[in-house]
């Protein structure tokens, strides 16, 4: 269920970094996300949960029917269990001492009710009512929601030893939603990397994504969105199944960490300014479709019920949230007054807080001393999606190392990326050693110069196993493995480098409400404005791979008018009042020098644009190339 408390949230921070985090910081009320991409992980590190709770343990084995989806099953469960444990041993802390239970209150916003009345409370004499408000505010108190992530592009299907393909329901994307459904969670559910129709259709089997005869629904949706186009799209295909969208959870296309997946140029300001005017149309386009669904299917739609006083009503309209490179509070308090946002995500600082989430010393060290020439945009993805990364890592160590000694590539240890049948009849990764050897052979085998030889292989060779790395850390960090064997990779978001300590997590949580001195300096850009520099930087790498097709040349020419017009927006942001903390005056500095950038690499583009031969290649393989090269 949604954090009703707090009005920001933790989101997903790799396969690894936030896999232990609701069992952390949801008995304080703060709710964060699960990836649901590593069952093999999640095994490891229920196992060692289990252990340190006292909890029964029997192992799930790699090769059991139906493994994927019971490992997650038994690790959500397992999470659930322990933080009702842990919420209901808070809850019996007493008042007026110095425990978890002061602290989920300190933690509070100062403007929810529930922290309003609080600060009544303490100040109350001793006596009856204040026996009673005491009553009152424990029971009130909420656990965070235990949130998961499905990135619905990882949807590989499986063989069996004969080389015969699973079912389909045995893919990595519904294995992973079933273990959910089946779970016994009362929270939600997060689809990112875009639409996965199959994924969606499978959904309209379990009956906790329905409103019961309460009104009530057991497991909610909340789509990952780059755009409202792409909101409607997802909203519009769901509701046409009875499914409805319990939140849009908004976020900039490349200040983020993880996948960078890139508007057209579209900024975020842009989006946002969409999301505000329309947001209202959003449930008259989708509840016809809900309840139309609701009705071929001869079920009752049930408006909610009266809720709880702990418990709030089910939205009649979807939440609206964003996230990616906030980094004070005068910026989130702009996107929740100024845009309507309900809630912020913060991710990449609570890195820094061994408090909230699972990395190892060695690597929460590199973040510490990150700069912003340390962080940079990579092209190591296996699956062709430019994906942020911090240089000097444990995993760009062992990868030079494995290229040094003449062999490059993983023994793809867990197989979730594989995609490629360039030279097998079943898929493999591109991080692979079977892969890389032989993509090595036939680039070496080929009639290409020696600076062209050279320029491919190293492409070849800087695809790394993150499927296998970004768990390690984890499990470094809970003493489950070995540093020295245990290579261990990360994806913060460029905002990182504005953060250069550890935190504890109250230290974090008083940042984001502004009651204390900001964490950063006052001469960091506005999120805006760091935004814009990035996209002007993308935009110069796709020109820079263009061959000049049509399609490809008017998709770019789109690209320059949307980052154009959000410059503009982002000059009318910047003559507003600023909120406290937040540097408003480095948006015109930023928008200033990047247009000139900008209109030069525009230039260079239109001039090459009319003079070279347009090939028959489409833009969509174009761009996909351009991605493949942008971390060089």
């Amino acid at each position: 269920m949604q954090n009703y408390y707090h009005t920001f949230h933790i989101p997903v921070m790799g396969t690894g970094h936030s896999v232990d985090t609701p069992i952390r910081v949801a008995p304080l009320g703060i709710t964060s996300v699960i990836s649901l991409v590593d069952d093999i992980l999640l095994e490891k590190i229920r196992k060692y949960y289990c252990e340190k709770f006292c909890l029964p343990y029997s192992r799930i084995q790699r090769n059991a029917f139906d493994g994927r989806a019971k490992r997650t099953t038994a690790y959500l469960d397992m999470a659930h269990k322990i933080v009702q444990t842990k919420m209901e041993n808070i809850r019996k802390q007493p008042f007026f001492e110095k425990n978890d239970k002061s602290k989920y209150f300190d933690l509070l916003p100062d403007e929810a009710p529930l922290k309003i009345k609080y600060n009544k409370f303490i100040n109350m004499k001793s006596g009856s009512a204040r026996d009673a408000m005491a009553k009152e505010l424990t029971n009130k108190m909420l656990p965070g929601s235990i949130d998961v992530n499905i990135m619905v592009k990882l949807d590989s299907i499986h063989y069996d030893k004969n080389g015969n393909p699973f079912d389909d329901e045995f893919s990595d994307a519904k294995a992973a939603l079933r273990g959910y459904a089946n779970s016994s969670l009362r929270s939600c559910i997060v689809f990112s990397a875009g639409i996965n129709q199959r994924l969606f259709n499978y959904m309209t089997r379990f009956k906790d994504f329905y409103r019961d005869k309460t009104g009530k629904i057991k497991k909610r949706i909340i789509l990952k969105v780059s755009d409202f186009r792409s909101a409607i799209i997802q909203g519009k295909f769901l509701a046409k199944k009875g499914l409805e969208v319990y939140e849009f959870r908004i976020e900039s296309g490349l200040n983020c960490g993880g996948h960078a997946f890139a508007s057209n140029g579209i900024l975020l300001p842009s989006l946002l300014k969409e999301f505000k005017e329309k947001r209202e149309s959003l449930s008259a386009m989708f509840q016809p479709l809900i309840q139309k669904y609701y009705k071929k299917m001869n079920w009752e739609y049930p408006e909610p019920a009266t809720e709880p006083a702990n418990e709030p009503a089910l939205m009649s309209r979807p939440f609206i949230t964003v996230q990616g490179g906030i980094g004070n509070h005068g910026e989130a308090l702009r996107l929740m007054k100024k845009y309507n946002m309900d809630l912020t995500g913060w991710a990449s600082p609570f890195l820094l807080v061994p408090e909230t989430t699972c990395v190892d010393d060695s690597t929460r060290e590199l973040l510490k001393q990150a700069g912003e020439k340390e962080l940079y945009l990579s092209d190591i993805s296996p699956i062709g999606i430019p994906f942020n990364n911090i240089r000097k890592s444990g995993s760009e160590i062992w990868t030079n190392k494995q290229i040094a000694n003449a062999k490059p590539g993983s023994m793809c240890p867990k197989g979730f990326l594989v995609s490629n049948t360039e030279f097998s009849e079943l898929p493999i990764c591109l991080a692979s050693r079977e892969y890389q050897k032989r993509k090595l052979e036939d680039i070496n085998n080929a009639d290409f110069s020696f600076n062209e030889k050279e320029r491919l292989c190293q492409a070849v060779v800087r695809k790394t196993c993150i499927c296998d790395h970004l768990a390690n850390g984890a499990l470094i960090n809970l003493g489950i493995a070995e540093e020295k064997n245990s290579p261990q990779s990360i994806c913060p978001g460029p905002n990182i480098a504005w953060f250069n300590k550890l935190y504890t997590l109250q230290e974090m949580v008083d940042h984001i409400y502004g009651r204390c001195p900001s964490l950063v300096s006052s001469r960091r850009p506005h999120m805006f404005a760091n935004e814009i520099v990035m996209y002007v930087d993308y935009f110069e790498k796709l020109t820079c791979h263009t061959v000049y097709t049509l399609s490809e040349i008017n998709t770019l020419r789109e690209f320059y008018k949307n980052l154009e017009e959000g410059m503009d927006l982002c000059l009318e942001i910047a003559e507003e009042k600023p909120s406290p903390g937040e540097n408003l005056d480095s948006i015109p500095i930023c928008v200033k020098k990047q247009r000139e950038r900008l209109r030069s690499i525009y230039a260079i583009f239109a001039n090459n644009a009319e003079i070279k031969p347009k090939k028959h290649e489409t833009s969509a393989q174009v761009m996909m190339a351009a991605k493949l090269e942008i971390g060089n």
